[in-house]
This record gives C-alpha cells, sequence and structure tokens, in this order.
C-alpha cells in the first residue's frame, strides 16, 4: 500500500491516505506519485495538496504523521518541535536535543527550563 500526505496550503500534514499500489502503478508497472495524487484529488474533489510518504522512511526522510510539516527545499516530513531548545538534525530531519540522552539504563525525561535531563524515579 501506498501513502500519502495531504497538506494545508502551508504544507501541514492534515491527513494521511492509503492507496492501493495498482493505483499508482503505471503501465510499465511503475510507482508514479502523480498517479496517486491524481487519485485522491478526484476522490475527495480537492485542490491536490498531497505529497507520497514512505512508511519506512525510504524517501522524505520521515513518514509523515498529523501535525508534521512538508519541508519544500530538504524534500522531507520534519515532525513537530518537541521543545524549543531542540535542534533540526539535516541529516534525518528529526529533532534532537542540544544535550545527549544519558546511556546508563535508567529512564530520563528532559527538563526544558534547565534545558537537562532529569531522571525518573
Amino acid at each position: 500500500m501506498a501513502h500519502f500526505a495531504e497538506l494545508d496550503t502551508i504544507n501541514n500534514v492534515i491527513g494521511v491516505h492509503v492507496v492501493n499500489n495498482e493505483v499508482i502503478t503505471d503501465v510499465d508497472g511503475n510507482e508514479q506519485e502523480q498517479l496517486g495524487i491524481n487519485f485522491l484529488t478526484q476522490l475527495y474533489n480537492s485542490a491536490g495538496w498531497y505529497k507520497q510518504t514512505s512508511y519506512n522512511g525510504n524517501f522524505r526522510k520521515n513518514y509523515a504523521g498529523v501535525g508534521y510539516r512538508y519541508d519544500i527545499e530538504r524534500d522531507a516530513f520534519i515532525p513537530p518541535r518537541p521543545f524549543n531548545s531542540w535542534l533540526l538534525n539535516e541529516t534525518t530531519c528529526q529533532w534532537e536535543p542540544p544535550v545527549a540522552h544519558p546511556n546508563d539504563g535508567k529512564r530520563y525525561t528532559w527538563n526544558e527550563a534547565t534545558t537537562s535531563w532529569v531522571e525518573i524515579e
């Protein structure tokens, strides 16, 4: 199954739709994103603000979800920023804390006020 993110006019993901692979396969047996966009545009009688997303993250960096944003320059879906201090990893398009998560087997939560990890007891 193919998955398509529905975008609003400022590229926020407002829905994700599943389309049968047969719909996006052309006569030569190749998958074509535009066929899925055309299908969804006709199905929902909409303007066609759709982008294909990969459940396995094979393209566009991340699987789109409601609340994600499609970044045209990066051709990537970027999740919501969890905290203001976190920075975008340009390679993965994932948000990362400014301080690495401790790797000691204990459970932690992020404290934005102190920009540090706090152990959960």
